[in-house]
């Protein structure tokens, strides 16, 4: 009978070790920012509409999944036993698949992202003309953002802002000693502002990381075809001990 590799169980406990880790990091962050002080304000104040801890719970959600597979690897190769490496077999193929399938269905309704960032502008855009707390949160992250990366409104420029332009119009402001060209800005309102719209910041911040997103998604792929494959080996060289 051939015997188990020691070299392949030590590199599946290693490599399960660290994403056991992760686990516990994941879930011990998402935990702080749902229950802290914190945390709360910043997703209060991050969230223009709907439920703000969704996005916190599918965290808590995904920690807890990494966390329990991570401790199935690396028990079932230091004790060598078949059902934990089955169970972390099944659980990282589940993965797998959930995430070619959420591929899938990004480019089946590619077509239609158009039109639904369209609607999400056109509803935050009235976001920019309100004067309740909801609306006040999300002109000031607004504001900041106008400010950090020279531009002015979101899809129309200052227009916009409506009757709150003046509020936060010295976000918007081309500086007085700027050398800048009449081709970066404009006057509104008697005041001298960013022409380009804020969106189409967006839209270059969004086109420059998209590749890196890719990359990250494609590189844990890898890792999770790596630990079907070794963990898959490992569950047959027990199986023929």
């Amino acid at each position: 009978m051939a015997g188990v590799s020691g070299c392949l169980k030590y590199s599946m406990f290693i490599f399960n070790f660290v994403f056991w880790l992760c686990g516990i990091l994941i879930l011990a962050v998402a935990i702080w920012i749902r229950v802290s002080k914190e945390g709360q304000e910043v997703l209060t104040q991050g969230s223009s509409g709907g439920n703000p801890y969704v996005a916190v719970n599918i965290l808590i959600a995904v920690g807890a999944v990494i966390m329990v597979l991570g401790f199935l690897g690396c028990c079932g190769a230091v004790k060598e036993s078949r059902c934990m490496l089955l169970l972390f077999f099944i659980g990282l193929l589940l993965i797998l698949l959930l995430q070619v399938a959420a591929g899938i269905l990004g480019a089946t309704f590619k077509p239609q992202s158009g039109s639904i960032v369209n609607e999400t502008l056109s509803k935050n855009i009235e976001l920019l003309h309100t004067t309740d707390d909801n609306g006040k949160a999300f002109q000031k992250a607004l504001a900041e953002f106008q400010e950090e990366f020279k531009c002015c409104g979101l899809a129309n420029g200052a227009a916009d802002w409506g009757n709150n332009f003046q509020e936060y119009s010295k976000s918007c402001e081309c500086p007085t000693t700027s050398d800048m060209s009449d081709s970066y800005c404009t006057v509104y309102d008697h005041k001298k502002v960013y022409k380009q719209p804020c969106i189409t910041v967006i839209k270059d911040l969004f086109a420059k990381h998209i590749i890196i997103i890719i990359g990250l998604a494609f590189g844990l792929a890898v890792i999770e075809i790596l630990g079907l494959v070794f963990s898959m080996v490992l569950y047959c060289q027990i199986g023929n001990k």
